[in-house]
This record gives structure tokens, C-alpha cells and sequence, in this order.
């Protein structure tokens, strides 16, 4: 298959739009991959991870809603840092998995009703003539309150989340991977969560109040 395929822009993938377009001219670095690694550290610490944008639906899903929120979860995350990657040039693709996060908050999983995580996202990145993982979802901030290291990026091995915190506690396991994908697998992402969480109405979650807007102690 040709990468000509990842460096393509689709709706949810939409570098085009002016505040990724806007990221992307503000990225540092004299090289493309300085630029690839400045944009991984941007949107891992600037955007703060937060779960219950998940309940938005499917608005939430674009690279743009995450350029034009100071909040976002996994997938959006990863799909600015695909996003941003195919406009500088670099073949990207979103990558989906199932975890088990054994630090998720009690509130968080009140909401979800298990501590299963279906459609966990990441980016994969076409580097040095092969695909490289990277992760930019858990802000440092929100790292340094857990007790878990910051995922770092070196664009030669993949950086996906660490089985243990800093103190040999249990903390994410991947448990199912759905693959990779040139464009959002929205049928997938949307069946799959209602199989999982039936409570949740992605189409019709509010906005505002209920459980999107409860407090997040310890939200990973």
C-alpha cells in the first residue's frame, strides 16, 4: 500500500482547518522530525486529557476539535498529531486499542460502568522507513499528580503507555488492538462503544452538566 494514502486529508483529519493550520506554522525545530517531535510535546502537555469529552460524540473525534479545545480525549489527541504529521509532509495513520487502566478514577469508572476502555487512541508515524507508535494523550501535569512518567517521543521506538507507574503499581494494559487506520473507522469506534457502554448515548450526551462536566480527580 502506498503512504500516499496517510498523507491525505479527510474530514476528520482536516489539516486544512485554520487553527491546525495556525499549529503548525508555530512548530520549532531547522528539520521536519524536529517539528514531528515539537508537535508531539505540544499536544501531549498543552491540551489536557479529559474522558468525558469522549460522550460529545462525533464531532469530537476531528483532529480540529482538539486544536480548538484546551481539552480533549485519546482519539481526537492522536488524530491532531496525525493531522499535523500529514501536513508537514509525513505519512500518519490512527491506531486503536483496548485498554484496562488500573488508575482510573472512581468517577470515571462510575460512568463507564467497567474499568475497560475500548477505542483507545494513538498515532502512528512513518519514520526512518517504518511505523513508529506515539502517544501525546496524558498531559505532564496530569502525570506528575499520578505518579507516572510522561510518555517522551523519539521518533525511533514506540512510545505507548507504561504497564507500571514510577512505584511498581499496575497502570494501563493493553488488552485487544483494532489495528490501524488511514481515516477515522467511525462505524467501528461508534458500534463497539455502544456494544461496551450501552448507557452511553453518544448522539444525544449533553453538552452541558451530568457527567461531562463532573470533577475529575483523578481521571487515567
Amino acid at each position: 500500500m502506498s503512504n500516499a494514502l496517510f498523507l491525505k486529508e479527510t474530514p476528520f483529519f482536516d489539516f486544512s482547518h485554520p487553527a491546525i493550520q495556525r499549529f503548525v506554522a508555530s512548530l520549532s525545530g531547522d528539520t521536519t522530525l524536529d517539528k514531528v517531535h515539537d508537535a508531539y510535546t505540544r499536544i501531549r502537555d498543552d491540551i489536557n486529557y479529559n474522558p468525558y469529552t469522549f460522550g460529545e460524540g462525533e464531532s469530537a473525534l476531528k483532529a480540529s476539535y482538539a486544536a480548538t479545545h484546551d481539552s480533549a480525549y485519546c482519539i481526537p489527541k492522536s488524530a491532531l498529531m496525525v493531522a499535523s504529521c500529514r501536513a508537514l509532509g509525513v505519512p500518519a495513520r490512527i491506531g486503536l486499542a483496548d485498554v484496562k487502566n488500573h488508575l482510573s478514577s472512581a468517577k470515571l469508572n462510575a460512568w463507564l460502568k467497567t474499568d475497560l476502555f475500548v477505542m483507545h487512541g494513538y498515532a502512528e508515524i512513518w519514520l526512518n522507513e517504518k511505523w513508529v507508535k506515539c502517544t501525546p494523550v496524558f498531559n505532564r501535569s496530569l502525570c506528575e499528580k499520578v505518579g507516572i512518567e510522561p510518555l517522551h517521543f523519539d521518533g525511533q521506538t514506540d512510545s505507548i503507555f507504561h504497564p507500571y507507574t514510577k512505584n511498581g503499581a499496575a497502570h494501563m494494559e493493553y488488552v485487544n488492538q483494532h489495528g490501524s487506520f488511514a481515516d477515522m473507522p467511525v462505524s467501528l469506534i461508534f458500534d463497539t462503544v455502544k456494544r461496551t457502554y450501552p448507557h452511553i448515548d453518544l448522539l444525544n450526551q449533553p453538552k452541558t452538566g451530568g457527567a461531562l462536566e463532573l470533577e475529575i480527580d483523578q481521571p487515567i
